[in-house]
């Protein structure tokens, strides 16, 4: 019978398959300390912050000792809100995928009737909020007699909220044989009254944290809309004036995707994580410290012991879970006496996991805006000019000025710098090179906010308003009802775009093979 790791741990055939498809590739310190002590059926109390990795800390062991077969509540987890409650159980569900095992979410504010169906079609773990437990066992529609193992999470924050009664009362219908766990970031007395009421001589976890300082290190974040998180990162690199960066994903398969996003947009990027052999990760080393590729996507386990002094820019796509992560994450920077900078693209609904990385480090991360188009060409503009001078002040040019002398036959000097300007240009990347530096679209016809754009498709090949859109959403990842007013004619169309979107829909979308013909996208003509 073959036997499955999660570092050290040992996992049923399942949980590993659950684990890999998550992208997790080793314990956390709260996770590789607590499961053996919880498999070994000890009581055990873990003291711990959010985001340390307690979560499948005990999903996990819960996981392994549920019985699928049979169709009762063998696991009840207390949270302190809706909102974990629905975080925790979308976690358990994950992890108990392949176990076919039912994870439901009981919450206050949510129609009662519902949760009533579902715990009597069957439910292996509940995890809910005090309140709505407590409610469900009045109405007799929950059944605690089959559960043996309770887990008390954040219960400190249940304490505050006033629960602790509710808490007792729900302990009284589960059945003194189980299994107690308690998780909570502080132990005030109140809660290590509870430990010695209800846990059986339980193994103490705890995971110390120390305020951490990153002084050389200029660390910022943006916030990041739903669905542009890709576009977002490569206009920040675009602005970035970086030698060599690393990139934080959560998962290999985050890796691998935004790697493949990467490459497609024109990027030196490559991939480090834990499916990689010894062979490749080292090819890929030595690219990286070779200058050969720019951007080193990586996972944090990957990355650990990688020793490279010249890395400007540590970004962080996925922000970590766990604090103490983005310290070792953004230390990769700053290193030997230089300066460094470390961004971080977060959703609005991280903001919590932020404040945690703040108050560890005792520093507080400024908000930046994402770059525009315009902002991204000023800077090139700039980098551009500086390296000018730098080559102008250098006088090593002789080589170039007979080029130029050559040229100045048919051109003039003006034009001929020009030219080298645009290629210069070019080679930051194709977007840049015609892009008006002005940033303004002019009148094109199109209402306030928005840009009328060309189109070299019309009725003759077929196409009508609605393949349009899907079209430009699917190629641009633009949202549907983010289009603007549609006019299709015999041979072309206008379409409006968002201005801040309009670059991203000529560039995509021009030259592209749409119903069997290669258009052509452009600013239309601003009407007289």
């Amino acid at each position: 019978m073959s036997t499955f790791y999660f570092g050290e741990l040992t996992v049923s055939k399942e949980i590993s398959k659950a684990l890999a498809d998550m992208g997790f590739e080793e314990p956390t310190p709260i996770q590789a300390q607590i499961i053996p002590l919880i498999m070994a059926n000890k009581d055990a109390i873990g003291q711990a912050q959010t985001g340390t990795g307690k979560t499948a800390a005990f999903a996990i062991p819960m996981l392994e000792k549920v019985n699928p077969r049979l169709a009762q509540v063998q696991g009840l987890i207390l949270t302190p809100t809706r909102e974990l409650a629905i975080q925790v159980a979308g976690e358990t569900a994950k992890l108990g995928r392949y176990k076919r095992i039912k994870a439901l979410p009981v919450y206050g504010g949510q129609p009662i009737d519902r949760q009533i169906r579902a715990l009597h079609m069957g439910v292996h773990i509940v995890i809910g909020t005090p309140g709505r437990i407590l409610d469900h066992l009045h109405r007799n529609t929950l059944n605690l007699k089959n559960v043996h193992m309770v887990v008390l999470d954040e219960a400190d924050e249940m304490l505050d909220m006033g629960f602790i009664d509710d808490i007792e009362a729900i302990l009284q219908n589960v059945p003194e044989k189980r299994q107690s766990l308690l998780f909570s970031a502080t132990m005030p007395e109140p809660i290590k009254k509870l430990t010695r009421k209800y846990l059986k001589n339980p193994a103490f976890v705890t995971i110390d944290r120390e305020n951490l300082t990153v002084p050389l290190i200029q660390q910022y974040y943006y916030e990041i809309a739903q669905g542009s998180k890709v576009d977002a990162l490569c206009r920040i690199l675009d602005y970035e004036n970086y030698d060599s960066v690393i990139i934080f994903c959560r998962t290999k398969r985050n890796v691998d995707e935004l790697v493949a996003n990467l490459q497609t947009r024109g990027y030196f990027a490559e991939s480090l994580h834990g499916d990689l052999t010894q062979a490749q990760r080292d090819k890929t080393m030595k690219a990286f410290r070779q200058g050969d590729i720019e951007l080193l996507v990586a996972t944090d386990v990957a990355a650990r012991g990688l020793d490279i002094e010249q890395i400007s820019h540590v970004i962080n796509y996925d922000i970590p879970q766990d604090p103490e992560v983005y310290v070792h994450r953004i230390g990769r920077t700053g290193r030997a006496g230089r300066e460094g900078k470390a961004l971080t693209l977060i959703a609005p609904q991280e903001y919590r996991h932020l404040r945690m990385i703040e108050k560890l480090i005792n520093t507080k991360i400024k908000k930046i805006p994402v770059p525009s188009f315009q902002e991204v060409v000023a800077q090139q503009k700039e980098t551009i000019q500086k390296t000018l001078k730098e080559l102008l002040q250098d006088n090593d040019l002789h080589v170039y000025r007979k080029m130029v002398e050559d040229l100045t036959a048919a051109f003039s000097p003006l034009d001929i710098a020009a030219a080298a300007l645009k290629h210069a240009f070019a080679q930051h990347g194709a977007e840049l090179a015609e892009m008006d530096f002005m940033g303004d679209f002019g009148n094109t016809g199109a209402r306030e906010g928005m840009v009328r754009l060309f189109l070299t498709i019309g009725r003759q090949q077929n196409i009508t308003p609605r393949e349009l859109v899907k079209i430009i959403s699917e190629e641009t990842g633009i949202p549907p009802r983010a289009v603007g007013n549609i006019s299709i004619l015999d041979k072309f169309s206008f379409v409006e775009i968002p201005e801040d979107m309009a670059y991203r829909v000529i560039y995509t979308l021009d030259r592209q093979m749409i119903k069997g013909r290669k258009i052509s996208v452009q600013l239309a003509r601003a009407k007289s």
